[in-house]
């Protein structure tokens, strides 16, 4: 062996041996993800899409752990109280934030008790309409609320969800007027529009396209800047004269407060490969999530924004627990 090359070795070997120390071997043992939801929803597809990936590729267990309750506070109070050594990770998404808005304070503080890793991606809102209301966009909702003697309601998946949220703020950019009732998941919502027991409902955009695709259902809009894949002939509300409105569900990784650095690096660094992976990509979008990835500052730059929005949104609305 020459010269040059064995000294090529010896740095290469030494920067190895340096990213180790900074990491601690991580992971040499098994990780966890928890989801602060029950299963079956966008963040335990997700989380479990990231599991099945990380698990292959750090040749470790990858074990994700639904801890649903309060709204997802009782699965991110865990996560926060957890050693700040990448072995606990936390898989949330915009609902934390929602809950700010309508409780005004959280079980914990979102940019103190946890560290940033990635913005993993978006769900799209959607609005439905049964056929025999004769609402199909935003205008003839317009002109459906201004009937006289009009009671218009609509169907959310539940108080304080992002799905409550972005259907009130688009009262107040139309100016109309509906009353909310609020239920106990996107699911139960959207069998009661199917039935024609309520003219409309607000959910998760995915649960809509079969529906939209049958004529079961028109799609009054989607909640997105741009046009949700899935239903590309829907316009989105800001096509229709409601800016801005870029309101959709977001999915994050994050871990307890310091987070060692090299350790976000290299989570961040990995979860990028996966969502990058075409089979990945295919699996989570048939669930509705869009891969939308953002570093860890611009994930707390979206927290902060958010967590500002959904606290002035909820006064203006008035939107508050039961």
């Amino acid at each position: 062996m020459s010269f040059q090359r064995f000294a090529l070795t010896l740095a290469t070997v030494a920067a190895c041996a340096g990213a180790q120390a900074q990491t601690g071997g991580y992971p040499n043992r098994a990780v966890r993800i928890v989801v602060p939801y029950a299963t079956g929803g966008g963040s335990d597809i997700l989380a479990r899409q990231l599991g099945a990936s990380l698990q292959q590729m750090w040749k470790q267990p990858v074990v994700v752990e639904n801890k649903a309750g309060a709204a997802g506070n009782i699965g991110s109070r865990e996560v926060v109280r957890s050693p700040a050594d990448g072995y606990t990770l936390l898989l949330q998404n915009s609902t934390m934030v929602t809950n700010l808005g309508v409780n005004g304070k959280l079980p914990y503080d979102a940019e103190k008790d946890l560290t940033p890793i990635l913005l993993l991606g978006v769900t799209p809102i959607g609005l439905a309409a049964h056929p025999s209301f004769n609402i199909s966009d935003v205008k003839s909702l317009v002109a459906a609320a201004a009937q006289p003697g009009s009671s218009l309601s609509y169907g959310s998946c539940g108080i304080g969800t992002p799905q409550h949220f972005a259907m009130e703020l688009l009262k107040l950019k139309a100016g109309v007027q509906a009353l909310h009732i609020g239920y106990k998941g996107c699911a139960p919502a959207v069998a009661d529009v199917l039935g024609g027991q309520i003219p409309l409902a607000i959910v998760s955009a995915n649960l809509l396209t079969p529906h939209a695709q049958s004529g079961r259902l028109k799609v009054v809009g989607v909640s997105s800047a741009q046009r949700y894949e899935a239903m590309p002939q829907v316009p989105t509300f800001e096509e229709q004269g409601l800016k801005p409105f870029d309101f959709s569900i977001w999915y994050a990784l994050m871990g307890p407060a310091n987070l060692p650095p090299a350790v976000v690096d290299k989570v961040a660094a990995d979860v990028r490969k996966v969502m990058a992976d075409p089979g990945a990509k295919s699996n989570l979008s048939n669930a509705g999530v869009e891969p939308l990835v953002r570093d860890a500052a611009a994930l707390a730059q979206l927290i902060r924004e958010d967590s500002a929005r959904y606290i002035e949104l909820a006064r203006t609305a008035r939107i508050r627990a039961e």
